[in-house]
């Protein structure tokens, strides 16, 4: 089944979540326009999560989708985050602070009941998930207004895990996509794969549509995904220059520049990988540090370094997420790119 008569848009291109860079002026635009805009929330407080989705439905009577993690919050760690500290005490003399006293920060929530209550006034019509599922219970309610439910594999074994879930379509996330890799049956990082050698591979494995995601940059791209059974698009990258995003000065100038041909999975700005341009910290501590707390606990330290170094103009600190194809990034309308994508399709 083609997206576009599952979640009733008129192009097949999902605008990605990307938590940190968005709101909802951006999945405004894109739903607007004919896809389907996407909300992050896993960095949203019940309120905030309101805020926006009151933004949508004034913005759009389109579909749009809410995206949440589904991670399992993990026990603080004293020593790990005292080595993690011990590795950034160098750069904390730098700017003359003592890493100690900076407090472990979660900066991401798994979906709640909380947050169910929340969208249950608004019943989105899509609701995507990053990390798996949500409990039973959760999903169960999310159901029950009639919503789509989406997430991402990143192998063959987790496609045929959410189908066996029930979930109404894939997003086959390719090793190339920037932001979090959404990997949770396995850590182990061989065992992701580029989006061509994957989407097929799924396609060929379970019944419900997939989404191609990763490295998908321009109306070609769509093609070649669609030329392999994709029955949509998950772009996320080529949007950061829109006017909509809310990219800092610092990682639009990065996109722009040629430090954007060079990117790398990375644990050292959450606790989990994620694609980004590799900036100082990644080339002088390397892009999976061993010390970083579990996800997503590694966020809180790197805080104020970000700060810092963002106030000088630098982003030596920033996780600067992008795909390993940024030549689709352009400084147009989210409208006219989502059109542009489409074009071929």
């Amino acid at each position: 089944m083609d997206i576009r008569e599952l979640f009733g848009i008129e192009h097949a291109v999902i605008q990605a979540p990307m938590a940190g860079v968005q709101g909802s002026a951006l999945a405004v635009a894109v739903s607007n326009a004919g896809g389907l805009g996407s909300l992050p929330c896993a960095m949203l407080n019940t309120e905030t999560l309101r805020g926006e989705l009151e933004a949508i439905r004034s913005g759009t009577d389109k579909p749009f989708n809410v995206n949440f993690f589904c991670h399992t919050p993990p026990e603080p760690d004293p020593e790990r985050e005292a080595a993690w500290h011990r590795t950034l005490d160098p750069y904390y003399a730098e700017i003359g602070q003592d890493p100690r006293n900076v407090p472990a920060g979660a900066g991401r929530a798994p979906f709640s009941a909380e947050a169910a209550d929340v969208l249950e006034e608004f019943r989105p019509p899509v609701v995507s998930f990053h990390f798996g599922l949500p409990s039973p219970e959760l999903l169960a309610r999310v159901r029950r207004w009639g919503a789509r439910v989406l997430s991402s594999a990143t192998t063959v074994d987790e496609a045929l895990w959410l189908e066996a879930k029930g979930v109404d379509a894939i997003i086959a996330q390719g090793l190339e996509a920037g932001g979090h890799r959404g990997m949770f049956l396995s850590s182990d990082l061989s065992t992701q794969v580029g989006t061509l050698a994957l989407l097929p591979q799924i396609v060929d494995a379970v019944r419900v549509p997939v989404i191609a995601a990763g490295g998908i940059a321009d109306a070609a791209g769509v093609t070649a995904a669609r030329a392999l059974g994709a029955a949509g698009v998950q772009v996320g990258t080529a949007y950061l220059l829109c006017p909509e995003a809310t990219t800092s000065e610092v990682h639009r100038t990065a996109l722009q520049s040629g430090a954007a041909r060079h990117t790398a999975l990375t644990n050292i700005f959450s606790g989990r990988p994620a694609r980004g341009i590799v900036n100082r910290i990644i080339r002088e501590i390397g892009p999976i540090c061993p010390t970083a707390p579990a996800f997503p606990l590694a966020t809180g330290a790197i805080g104020p370094l970000r700060a810092a170094a963002e106030q000088r103009g630098n982003g030596d600190f920033s996780p600067l997420w992008a795909g390993q194809n940024v030549s689709g990034c352009r400084q147009v309308p989210a409208d006219e790119l989502t059109r542009s994508l489409a074009s071929e399709w």
